[in-house]
């Protein structure tokens, strides 16, 4: 095993990264590519596919043990739940697809899950017995570690807290709600009201001189901190380890969080950036790889 390696695959919402990771956790070699969602899911994964096999090519003369992929939505062996906004990605069959592909053992991943475990596994919820990784990005979810493992829940939905309801009487309907109010895309569209170019990180750097924009951010990281308290009073976490992109602006996010946190949580859970910040979902994908090889 110390001579081989495992390939790792994170598909995001517009692309998706791979890399090949040896035991001790270094990059062999690595690769980008567009999703091109407009284009289906089909073509999405085909490419992946050819951009993996030319990975596997470049790293050369080391054996390829296993594989693992992160991806938006609850993946199942014969189809994605709760399927991100690309054609098609609902039908697809990631682990049969991959293994077909690489001739290796597959696991597949919620991307959220996946970098709650690369926390758990090498991060900042290492030796934490019970502890949150909470994504701050294009959406919004928690990812629940309790000894090293991560939750998943009934139906692989554990901690998709973007579907909470934000107000009593209220209904999903196939949406989720509290995401499309305080997640990174909310924000940036709504923070177009006050000068924001539609993403998020426009909307917190107006927000460091406009008041109106200043104001709008901190009523809407209180809201999200409500909901983030309450998920900490019921699993009762020692840390929240905080990634996605809006931890760019850690400054303003991690103190938001943490003074809800500290008035209404029993006992308070330290509030840390993840080690693996923005590129968990990859990471995590290398600790399935490895979890897919047999054991020797």
């Amino acid at each position: 095993m110390g001579d081989g390696y495992v390939l790792a695959v994170d598909f995001g919402g517009t692309k998706a990264g791979l890399a090949a990771f040896d035991a001790t956790g270094t990059v062999l070699a690595s690769e980008r590519l567009p999703i091109h969602a407009e284009r289906g899911a089909e073509q999405a994964v085909a490419r992946t596919i050819e951009a993996a096999r030319s990975l596997v090519g470049d790293v050369g003369g080391r054996a390829l043990l296993g594989s693992g992929v992160a991806s938006p939505g609850i993946v199942l062996r014969d189809r994605v739940l709760l399927a991100p906004n690309v054609p098609g990605w609902s039908r697809l069959r990631l682990q049969d697809t991959f293994e077909e592909a690489l001739g290796v053992p597959v696991m597949c991943a919620t991307d959220v899950k996946a970098a709650a475990l690369a926390e758990a596994r090498w991060g900042r919820l290492h030796g934490i017995h019970t502890g949150l990784h909470l994504n701050l990005g294009t959406g919004i979810a928690l990812g629940v570690v309790v000894d090293g493992a991560v939750l998943t829940g009934a139906h692989g939905a554990a901690g998709e807290i973007g579907y909470n309801l934000p107000v009593a009487g209220g209904r999903a309907g196939g949406h989720a709600p509290l995401e499309e109010r305080v997640g990174g895309g909310a924000i940036g569209a709504r923070g177009r009201a006050f000068g924001g170019g539609g993403d998020a990180a426009s909307v917190f750097a107006l927000a460091r001189s406009v008041p109106g924009a200043r104001a709008f951010l901190a009523e809407t990281l209180d809201e999200l901190a409500v909901h983030v308290a309450n998920a900490a009073i019921l699993v009762d976490p020692a840390r929240i380890t905080v990634g996605g992109g809006m931890v760019e602006s850690a400054d303003v996010v991690l103190p938001a969080l943490e003074s809800v946190l500290d008035r209404a949580v029993p006992f308070p859970p330290e509030v840390l950036p993840a080690r693996f910040a923005q590129n968990g979902p990859l990471v995590g994908a290398a600790a399935l790889a490895w979890d897919a090889v047999p054991a020797s």
